[in-house]
């Protein structure tokens, strides 16, 4: 597709999704993690002021970073954590930004299992006590083993998060299934070696997040939309594969999600973030897209919508990957995160201004963790959030020091906090 009319007049087009919503092109922001919060995980006004910039900016789907069920399983210092209505008002703001020019803003939420820093919260938690691999193993701690009660008290706690998330005038959910948190870690052989109901088949560890999905459904209603981000398939040995995914994923189209999200990896096996990625093959959308195989595999099973992130590039790789008919809506993220003005490029055809390449430290064992990608992009953000430019030549290196530095300094702020 080489005609910048046609790859504007395809990524211009609505999709309407089965229950009636509009997403008003084809550009879907997905979710990158903003850490924005306050350290007792309160919204913050940069919140509205970052997302309503990317409404400004063209997106037809707007989907937040993280938001986490439970004050005391945080992903990373300053997340917002919604567990009541005390900050409603300042969620209706962040709503009403995000909304602006008819975009569609969903919550992303969250609980992180045992992906979270060490010291940061009182303990961890997941479906097995099962450490991480020897490189992260000196980031994250060994886990706790969740009892079944407390297994479906967070079923809850995900339904009553995104209830409050509808009231306060989000128009949608996304639940985050994949990148080795919490979901994925049930869903996953290697992280999720329970023997009871929860555990042990591949239809057993899927149970978690179908229960998740159900109790969402019943606090929300079957007008709004529940989405959800999936693993094609984590990349470890013993762990999710895309069979088993592609089993999910059925069964999800049967129980009635909305939209389903494609991605891959997790902090140990980043392919999300073109670590290890998936290698493609042929036209522009396969060597742009890490994940365009198994959408496609996806969309032969199941008619429900799909988003798919990771790797585009250039507005034609976009336009041709809806275009085949694979997927429905072009997941972007990093680049947004330097140029938050991009959909309105890619809707008249246009490739973006800046490259999204690997951000680099030259210390090969931080570089191969994708916990590099998140800081410095979640610097970026942090400079739109205030008011300012992001800055896409920022050094790798520099990012990292100001990232340890500044988790070091928060984790301690929240632990005192809580003392």
């Amino acid at each position: 597709m080489t005609s910048s009319i046609e790859v504007a007049r395809v990524l211009s087009q609505p999709y309407i999704l089965p229950n009636g919503s509009v997403i008003k092109n084809r550009l879907g922001k997905s979710a990158m993690s903003e850490a924005l919060g306050t350290t007792d995980n309160r919204m913050t006004a940069g919140l509205e002021r970052l997302y309503g910039r990317w409404a400004d900016g063209g997106i037809g789907l707007l989907i937040t970073g993280n938001v986490m069920i439970d004050r005391r399983a945080l992903g990373e210092p300053n997340n917002v954590a919604i567990e009541d209505e005390r900050d409603l008002d300042q969620l209706r703001a962040w709503a009403a930004a995000g909304t602006r020019n008819g975009t569609q803003l969903w919550m992303q939420i969250n609980h992180p299992g045992k992906q979270s820093p060490k010291g940061l919260n009182a303990e961890t938690v997941a479906p097995s006590a099962i450490p991480f691999n020897k490189e992260l193993s000196r980031f994250f701690s060994t886990p706790r083993a969740l009892t079944e009660t407390e297994i479906e008290e967070l079923i809850q706690r995900y339904g009553r998060t995104a209830a409050i998330a509808k009231k306060a005038g989000f128009t949608g959910v996304q639940i985050h299934g994949a990148h080795g948190y919490l979901v994925s870690q049930f869903l996953s052989g290697h992280h999720n070696q329970r023997q009871d109901r929860w555990g042990g088949s591949a239809e057993n560890r899927r149970r978690f997040v179908l229960e998740v999905f159900r109790e969402i459904r019943a606090q929300v209603g079957k007008s709004f939309p529940v989405g959800i981000k999936l693993n094609s398939a984590d990349f470890q040995r013993g762990g999710f594969t895309e069979e088993e995914s592609l089993d999910l994923i059925r069964a999800l189209a049967e129980a009635g999600v909305d939209l389903i999200e494609i991605s891959g990896g997790t902090y140990e096996a980043p392919a999300m973030s073109g670590v290890k990625a998936v290698p493609q093959k042929d036209s522009t959308r396969r060597r742009e897209a890490y994940f365009l195989e198994f959408a496609e595999k996806a969309r032969a099973a199941v008619s429900t919508p799909l988003m798919l992130t990771g790797g585009f590039r250039s507005s034609a790789g976009m336009a041709e990957a809806i275009s085949s008919g694979a997927v429905d809506i072009v997941g972007i993220a990093r680049a947004l995160a330097i140029e938050p003005d991009l959909p309105k490029r890619v809707l008249q055809g246009n490739d973006p201004h800046h490259v999204v390449k690997p951000i680099t430290t030259g210390i090969a064992a931080i570089d191969r963790m994708a916990l590099m990608e998140v800081a410095w992009y979640s610097r970026q953000l942090r400079r739109m959030a205030n008011g300012g430019e992001p800055k896409p030549g920022e050094s790798g290196f520099i990012a990292f020091l100001a990232a340890i530095a500044g988790s070091g300094w928060h984790t301690f702020k929240t632990r005192r906090l809580r003392a």
